[in-house]
């Protein structure tokens, strides 16, 4: 059974920045996409940020240029660099494998709480 923890979220003002984690349970990160995902109150997750087993990234139009998607050096972790948030970007944060940019393979883990606010 695959294991998904996020952290790293918390409290920050307008213009802040966050580091957030992924760690997981087997060999998934080191073999397979990776990507994380966010889901604000009363919306569907999407898609934020993913990279590719060779390391290509991908990220959608709000967050580019100010999110980093990158892989740790231990096989099963990938961060999440956040700079200059903004308070839409408030939500609650997933990794996973994904599937589409709503959807991913693997059970969610609890995610980790993103709030942009002054």
């Amino acid at each position: 059974q695959v294991q998904l923890v996020e952290s790293g979220g918390g409290l920050v003002q307008p213009g802040g920045s966050l580091r957030l984690s992924c760690a997981g349970s087997g060999s998934i990160f080191s073999s397979n996409t990776m990507a994380w995902f966010r889901q604000a109150p009363g919306k569907q997750r999407e898609l934020v940020a993913r990279i590719s087993v060779d390391g290509s990234t991908y990220y959608v139009d709000s967050v580019k240029g100010r999110f980093t998607i990158s892989r740790g050096n231990a096989k099963n972790t990938i961060y999440l660099q956040m700079n200059s948030l903004k308070p839409e970007d408030t939500a609650a944060y997933y990794c996973n494998v994904p599937v589409s940019t709503t959807t991913a393979r693997y059970t969610w883990g609890q995610g980790t709480q993103v709030t942009v606010s002054s």
